[in-house]
């Protein structure tokens, strides 16, 4: 069982938030850090909306719900999260941005057992755990990777990575904490993209490849990957659905730290990206969004 009591979560947006949401309902005490106070109003509402969602379906009873709302706090204060004992960072998918966050909590946090977890999809946990070291000598050992999937409240996996420093018994707190919020953890090495996105990220690149050469139209692309490899999205559509600049960021990290150009984004997808074209988000992707 894990021993977690309060959590921080760094970052009000859909990855943060959602790991707010499961954390709550799972019994913990969270503290939403944003320094945006439209992102934790956002945040607020979203949490209100599912959680009275998962009441109407009678997947969670009101009494439950109520309790699970009053475990999440709100605030634009960094200092609010000095009290807690594990932190998870959900921020842009930036090395420079969390190597500042890291920095900054481990000279914040005043717990010497609490955990310092990224929600990273593909940067180095060493790479990140190094950046709280230099702020408070000793904290790498406590650094770790907990990549969660979108949308978080559904999806299953929490990705595992351990860093060159990062201490054995905090990879099985990470375990534990996982299963408690009612995933399954897997663990993988610290190598740039994981499992996850190493295997992903060379497949949507060529549906992209595939798309720019004329090989087939985007909805033949999809369908045949969903009839014929029984995916339940066409990459096309999934790279939409992520984000398009997720996905060549992810891509160019791959690149770097695999020193490998096979995995540098498709010329399509960096001209889609260059138009603003981004997904789902702007409502123009690959696909259309809105019409």
């Amino acid at each position: 069982m894990s021993d977690v009591k309060k959590m921080g979560v760094i970052g009000a947006g859909q990855m943060g938030g959602g790991i707010a949401q499961i954390a709550a309902v799972a019994g913990i005490d969270v503290v939403v850090f944003d320094a945006h106070a439209p992102a934790l109003e956002k945040c607020t509402k979203t949490h209100q909306k599912l959680l009275a969602r998962a009441v109407e379906k009678g997947r969670m009873e009101q009494s439950d719900c109520d309790a699970a709302l009053a475990r999440i706090t709100y605030s634009p204060k960094w200092d609010d999260l000095a009290n807690v004992d594990w932190a998870i960072e959900a921020v842009v998918e930036d090395a420079t941005v969390k190597a500042e966050i890291f920095s900054k909590l481990a000279t914040t946090l005043t717990n010497p057992n609490a955990v310092l977890a990224t929600n990273t999809s593909s940067i180095s946990i060493t790479q990140i755990a190094a950046a709280a070291d230099v702020a408070k000598p000793g904290t790498s050992s406590r650094v770790i990777g907990m990549h969660f999937f979108f949308p978080v409240p559904v999806m299953k996996l929490v990705e595992i990575i351990k860093g060159l420093q990062t201490d054995d018994a905090v990879v099985a707190r990470t375990a534990a904490l996982a299963e408690r919020m009612g995933k399954t953890p897997l663990t993988a090495n610290d190598r740039a993209g994981f499992v996850s996105n190493r295997v992903l990220m060379p497949m949507l690149n060529e549906a992209f490849y595939a798309l720019m050469e004329g090989v087939a139209e985007p909805e033949a692309i999809d369908g045949i990957m969903k009839l014929g490899c029984n995916f339940p999205m066409g990459p096309l559509r999934l790279a939409d659905f992520i984000g398009l600049d997720t996905c060549a960021h992810i891509m160019d990290v791959l690149a770097e730290g695999l020193n490998a150009d096979r995995y540098r984004p498709c010329p399509l997808l960096r001209q889609l990206v260059a138009a603003g074209r981004l997904g789902n988000k702007t409502g123009h992707g690959v696909f259309d969004y809105t019409t």
